[in-house]
């Protein structure tokens, strides 16, 4: 099966994944990755999808990522 075959991911499913797509994206930014290659990531595109779909519930990628990256350049752990 090839991702052009697989189903989209529910947001039931997405929820699901949330704290995995949140750490992803927080190893991410600890390895110094840049945001236009973030933002081709899996995890940012299930992140942005809960957050257009729950925007009163999930805050956006781009909102994630300025918080882990402020607290990571200020050597803080990066925590939600």
């Amino acid at each position: 099966m090839t991702m052009a075959d697989s189903k989209p991911l529910t947001i039931g499913e997405l929820e699901a994944g949330y704290s995995a797509y949140c750490q992803a994206l927080r190893r991410l930014v600890a390895d110094e990755r840049s945001q236009e290659r973030i933002e081709r990531t899996h995890c940012w595109h299930n992140l942005q999808r809960l957050h257009d779909c729950l925007p009163q519930r999930y805050r956006s990628p781009l909102d994630l990522y300025q918080r882990y990256l402020r607290a990571h350049q200020a050597g803080l752990p990066i925590d939600q």
